[in-house]
């Protein structure tokens, strides 16, 4: 790897705005190919589509694993437990889903429909029907959003007649699908994102999907990208040390771009770091509990909601794959006060939450508990990447290229299937190609994989 000191960078970039140079000597040639930053699944889908080119490449990862938000833990429990990233939506077509048989690993149908209770008590089928109703008059008002292109808030989207139904709705579409409440996130943007025909699970854990592809890969951990240096020159500073590229693809969340995790020089054009900052991420965090003998008579993966009298709501995923693993998720503002007091004050909640709905014996039923905390994660910061009201074209403008050198990719960027593993996958591909063919590497008419072209809700 090229040595070159910070300083050196600095004092050559003193005079970037102006006229961006390295001062380098011309012998000092690119060293590589493409730069990947970040191993999460944009990244290793980078990584995959220019070693097919077999163009040469580096990932550099500031965390101590592959993954980002998509990962699988099996030391905890025993069992596996996806720290973020759990369901596989249309498996048909997803990506990742069809690497998975070539893994060795069991995808499996999720069932479809929902638990629903009433306070103590399971849900009465007019209720359930009433619940059902809301459910889709609210997925239709939003899309009424999109034909009329308003990027209102999505709460006023919603219809404001749902009766008991109205917190439910608000919280499924709004802090448990988004991390946010429907009052921060456009209207527009939330209905953009692609229809979910299906759904599926990985038995082994959709992190262990995703590491499953990315192996083979020459990831360095713990090597955190300081500065990207994208003048006449590309380079990148980490703390190991310097390299030159030809491309560089950034694949850090909003949360990374816009706390400046990261220094452009020159510096982030403005428009693209208003762009990250309006897509600042949500919080949506998992509190896994083991709860043998499965004392709440619950289906295996059966997912859980309530009707929601206050703010302090959250949905249950029960016996997943078969395990007497319970997983309680919270998202929005709730969520980020209990991370905030730490995870005791989260798996408190969680105990306190089940006694609601099923007892008091549901907290002595606990065994051994977890929770995640992605807002505290350093090199995260939150869960998904939603537009604030007004800026759903924010991830168009997130996408375009820094000269011609570096692109950026991520759930945050893709524009139908954002807050997803396989939307994240497909923007790196997309990056990578974009990459690939400045480099020479890929003409326009080479052989790619098909996108399908998303459905709507009806």
């Amino acid at each position: 790897m090229l040595r070159l000191s910070r300083r050196s960078f600095l004092a050559g970039s003193a005079a970037a705005v102006a006229a961006p140079a390295l001062h380098l000597d011309a012998a000092s040639a690119a060293e590589v190919d493409v730069i990947i930053v970040g191993a999460g699944a944009a990244g290793i889908a980078a990584a995959r589509r220019v070693a097919a080119a077999r163009r040469s490449f580096r990932i550099f990862e500031a965390g101590p694993r592959i993954g980002g938000r998509c990962a699988t833990d099996t030391a905890t429990f025993g069992v596996p437990f996806d720290l973020g990233a759990h369901w596989i939506h249309n498996p048909d077509t997803n990506p990742l889903a069809a690497g998975a048989k070539d893994a060795g690993l069991d995808l499996y149908a999720a069932a479809r429909g929902q638990t629903l209770r009433v306070g103590p008590r399971a849900a009465r089928d007019a209720e359930i029907e009433g619940f059902l109703a809301a459910l889709v008059r609210s997925q239709r008002a939003l899309m009424d959003a999109v034909r009329a292109k308003s990027d209102m808030p999505a709460l006023r989207a919603l219809p404001k007649d749902l009766g008991a139904w109205q917190g439910t709705m608000e919280f499924i579409l709004g802090p448990y699908s988004v991390g946010k409440s429907l009052a921060a996130v456009s209207a527009l943007d939330v209905a953009r994102q692609a229809e979910r025909d299906s759904e599926a699970f990985c038995r082994q854990g959709y992190g262990a999907l995703l590491a499953k592809l990315a192996a083979g890969l020459p990831v360095q951990f713990a090597t955190s990208v300081d500065a990207i240096f994208w003048g006449s020159r590309l380079a990148v500073d980490t703390p190991k040390g310097n390299l030159l590229a030809r491309a560089v693809i950034v694949t850090a969340s909003t949360g990374v771009l816009a706390g400046d995790k990261i220094e452009f020089i020159p510096p982030l054009p403005k428009r693209q770091a208003d762009a990250a900052a309006k897509l600042a991420l949500g919080h949506l965090d998992h509190i896994a509990l083991e709860i043998p003998d499965n004392p709440f008579g619950l289906q295996r993966d059966d997912l859980v909601f309530e009707q929601v009298n206050g703010p302090r709501s959250a949905a249950l995923l029960a016996n997943v794959s078969g395990t007497p693993l319970h997983v309680v998720s919270v998202g929005g503002d709730l969520c980020r006060e209990l991370s905030a007091k730490g995870e005791a004050a989260m798996t408190d909640f969680a105990r306190e939450w089940l006694s609601g709905l099923f007892g008091a014996s549901a907290a002595r039923a606990v065994k051994r508990a977890k929770a995640t905390r992605w807002g505290a994660d350093p090199w995260v910061g939150g869960a998904m990447a939603s537009a604030a009201p007004g800026n759903a074209d924010a991830r168009k403008v997130l996408m375009e290229p820094l000269g011609g050198k570096v692109w950026f990719a991520g759930e945050a960027v893709h524009e139908t299937r954002w807050g997803t593993v396989n939307g994240a996958w497909e923007s790196g591909t997309r990056a990578a190609e974009a990459a690939l063919r400045r480099l020479g590497a890929l003409k326009d008419d080479d052989d790619k994989p098909a996108r399908q072209k998303p459905r709507r809700r009806n």
